[in-house]
């Protein structure tokens, strides 16, 4: 894997994929990504998306398709790994989708998310990038405002919201809300 040595180490910056991980990926998917138009096309090539069999308005079977099985292989086996993980990006998707959906679900959508973040690795030639564990927090911060002010009151707690002197994220523009002005502390009274 000498002339594949730089992919290699790009990929294994990525949590849960390690050298094994990252050779059968390049093996199945290649080094040119340019035989893919987008990320979507990849992630339909290799099967690794949600079907989508809706009838009369009526979503049915979102079965995936066998595809690759090589290549889903290691994606499962690498977000298998990333479920046992904390404090990334990619074991917060894991957490968050298992709650709804069960764990099979969510490790069928993490190896998805894996195929994306390769992708566009191997085509920008890029490190990979953390967003962090809190990522899912800053996207939309009134509507988590809005849903846990109302569920602390229900709780029989007085809430009041005031603005951190400052912040992790001042000046970095949130879900359609500058981070300084959108970002407060929920302080619960005591009763």
């Amino acid at each position: 894997m000498g002339p594949f040595r730089d992919e290699v180490v790009r990929l294994c910056t990525i949590p849960g994929v390690d050298r094994v991980t990252a050779w059968g990926l390049l093996a199945e998917i290649g080094l040119n990504m340019n035989q893919f138009p987008s990320a979507a096309h990849l992630a339909s090539w290799a099967c690794l998306c949600p079907g989508t069999y809706e009838s009369a308005g009526k979503r049915l079977s979102g079965k995936m398709l066998k595809g690759n099985v090589s290549l889903r292989r290691c994606l499962s086996q690498a977000a298998w790994a990333i479920s046992m993980m904390k404090n990334n990006y990619l074991s917060a998707l894991y957490r968050r989708i298992a709650a709804r959906r069960g764990a099979k679900r969510a490790v069928m959508a993490v190896a998805h998310a894996l195929l994306v973040i390769a992708f566009h690795m191997l085509k920008r030639k890029e490190n990979y990038r953390e967003l962090g564990v809190d990522h899912f927090d800053h996207i939309d911060v009134n509507r988590i405002r809005r849903s846990l002010v109302p569920r602390l009151e229900r709780l029989g707690r007085g809430v009041t919201l005031e603005p951190l002197a400052q912040t992790a994220y001042e000046g970095i523009f949130v879900g359609g809300v500058s981070g300084s002005s959108s970002l407060g502390t929920q302080q619960a009274a005591q009763s």
